[in-house]
Order: C-alpha cells, then sequence, then structure tokens
C-alpha cells in the first residue's frame, strides 16, 4: 500500500513538472499598433532636451550666485587665518575654483546662444526637425561636458580642501547646548 501511494504521489509530480514547462495562456496581439520609430525618438528627444535645459538652469543659478559663494568661503578663510589656522591649502582651492569659474563663463554663455535658437524644437520644446534637433541636443551635451571639466575638478578639490580643515580644525570639546 505504502509502495502504491509512492507510485502515485510521483506519476502526479512528473505530471505536473511536464504541463509547467508548457504555457497555460495564450498569446494575444496588441490592440494599438506600436508608435513609429521616429515618434518614440521624437519622445526621447523631447525629454532630453528639457533635461538639458533645467541642468543649463541650475548651471545658470551657480554662475549667478558664484559671487556670494565665493565671498562667504573666502571671510571664512580669513576668520580662520585670524585665528593662527593654515589656510594654504583651503585658499589655493578656492583660487583654483574661482579661476575656473571665470574660465568656464564663455562656454557656459555660448550654451544660451544654443537654448535661444532652439533648433529642431519649438517654444514648447517639442521636435519640428528631428535631425536639427539631435544635432541642438548633442551640441548642448558638448558645451555642458566642456562647463563640467572646466569646474568639476577644481570643485571637488575645493570640497576635499574645506572637508580636510574642517577635520583637521574641530574643536577639543563638543559644543554646548545654548539655554
Amino acid at each position: 500500500m505504502k509502495n502504491m501511494i509512492k507510485k502515485i504521489i510521483l506519476a502526479v509530480s512528473a505530471a505536473a513538472l511536464v504541463f509547467a514547462a508548457f504555457p497555460s495562456t495564450s498569446v494575444f496581439a496588441a490592440d494599438e499598433t506600436p508608435p513609429a520609430s521616429n515618434e518614440a525618438s521624437n519622445e526621447r528627444l523631447e525629454k532630453i532636451w528639457s533635461r538639458q535645459l533645467r541642468a543649463y538652469e541650475r548651471l545658470g543659478r551657480t554662475f549667478e550666485n558664484s559671487e556670494s559663494h565665493l565671498a562667504k568661503i573666502q571671510s571664512m578663510i580669513d576668520k580662520a587665518a585670524e585665528n593662527g589656522k593654515d589656510v594654504t591649502t583651503l585658499q589655493a582651492a578656492l583660487d583654483d575654483y574661482a579661476a575656473a569659474l571665470t574660465a568656464a563663463k564663455p562656454t557656459y554663455d555660448s550654451i544660451g546662444g544654443i537654448v535661444s535658437s532652439h533648433a529642431g524644437f519649438d517654444s514648447d520644446g517639442k521636435v519640428t526637425d528631428a535631425d536639427q534637433a539631435r544635432s541642438t541636443v548633442e551640441q548642448m551635451r558638448e558645451k555642458m561636458m566642456e562647463v563640467r571639466s572646466a569646474v568639476g575638478d577644481s570643485f571637488k578639490a575645493l570640497h576635499e580642501a574645506l572637508k580636510a580643515f574642517r577635520d583637521a580644525n574641530k574643536p577639543a570639546e563638543p559644543r554646548q547646548e545654548r539655554d
């Protein structure tokens, strides 16, 4: 009897494995036709253009606020120097960053020309000519990469110098909360 139950369980398991190997649903065709490849690429170009415009605006705010940020960091450096701290590395990093911002400003301004002409896009950011739009997106990408390569390393160096300065000059006692 036990032997018979084992055989039945084994046969049912084998049958379940065989049926599991085959799909149990039918394949149905899609109701709508997929968009044409140029429509999909146009949507993609519009998304890329929108993303690039947002990056351009953020970059513009960085350039607009750079003087106040640089002045703030410079005042912190001056205060630390008055307290007898070694700020040579920090000052050099700030000077390099300021020079990089100045050097990158003309490239940023040239991006403004690309944005104002927006060849291949209408005023709402919709593709009017796919080839021109691709060219515009590519030009924008190249200019943004130029700005990034001009400013990026010096910004990272300034950030690291600030971090190292803070770590080297931590107060001996933690701050006390005021009443």
